[in-house]
């Protein structure tokens, strides 16, 4: 596996791949890597004859208040792992060249960035578009993957690639769960073993949801109203921030459920942000 540092030089490796009629593949992470990553770069071996994984923890899409000194760091762990998956190139730029002195261009997908997510961590998708279209036009991937759990990343991130003509499918794989139905998710290390339980209770209010849709409660007030009770019987859970059933496309809330709708939840278990969503398929 070729350990990339520098910008210019991963720019210059993808371009002889491409010289060379070679498909390049990129997974985008933040590191902490677990089965969920991993799940994207097994993907990307399938599809590509190249593998790049980046590893970048990108203080753009972290609020002053958020935890960007405390986000999961395991780089020893990370390299180990990738180098066991076989990966061909690991990207791991320094933010003081992802970001030089003077930087001030940034990318944004307005009227969905402010939504779900967005409303509670402003400036945050801003980030995360930034630092994607650096990467594309950094690694110039075929094919870049990202998981389903991070759902509005990931509408924002193919809108950004067809408003912007990139020449990039961007490529959405499910979610991979724990065996008690929690997202895999580098943020579930900073739960305690109580936290940890009490978490499960996003998926099964998921879950137990869809169910409700079959069976033929679609009005958007049963569907909330279902959701807030499932999720206020966890007394661990010190915040909701939004459950409910939305557009997969424009992200706006339905007034009624039907086939490929979007439940998705986001709470706080503790001091803990946690996200999920589940297609719903009657």
């Amino acid at each position: 596996m070729e350990l990339i540092r520098i910008p210019r030089i991963m720019q210059d490796t993808a371009g002889g791949h491409f010289l060379h009629g070679r498909s390049i593949g990129l997974v985008p992470t933040m590191g902490a890597l677990h089965e969920g990553h991993l799940s994207l770069v097994r993907r990307s071996k399938g599809e590509n004859d190249i593998t790049a994984v980046s590893i970048f923890v990108n203080p753009l899409q972290f609020a002053p208040s958020e935890d960007l000194n405390k986000y999961p760091r395991d780089i020893d762990g990370d390299t180990e792992k990738l180098r066991r998956e076989n990966v061909d190139i690991l990207f791991m730029p320094d933010a003081h060249l992802i970001y030089p002195e003077g930087f001030s261009t940034h990318v944004e997908a307005e009227g969905i960035s402010e939504k779900l997510c967005g409303a509670f961590r402003p400036g945050h998708f801003r980030g995360v578009a930034t630092i994607v279209a650096k990467l594309f036009n950094i690694v110039k991937p075929a094919r870049a993957y990202f998981g389903q759990k991070d759902f509005q990343q990931a509408v924002i991130i193919k809108k950004m690639a067809k408003d912007l003509d990139m020449a990039i499918d961007v490529v959405i794989c499910p979610t991979i769960r724990e065996n008690d139905g929690l997202a895999m998710s580098s943020r579930n290390l900073y739960l305690n073993k109580d936290e940890r339980k009490a978490a499960t209770v996003i998926n099964k209010c998921l879950t137990q949801t869809t169910e409700l849709i079959k069976s033929g409660i679609i009005d958007i007030e049963s569907i909330r109203r279902f959701m807030k009770e499932k999720l206020s019987e966890e007394p661990l859970i010190t915040e909701i921030q939004y459950a409910s059933i939305y557009s997969p496309q424009t992200l706006d809330e339905l007034e009624k459920a039907g086939k490929g709708a979007l439940l998705a939840i986001a709470l706080k278990i503790g001091k803990t942000r946690l996200i999920d969503n589940m297609i719903v398929n009657p």
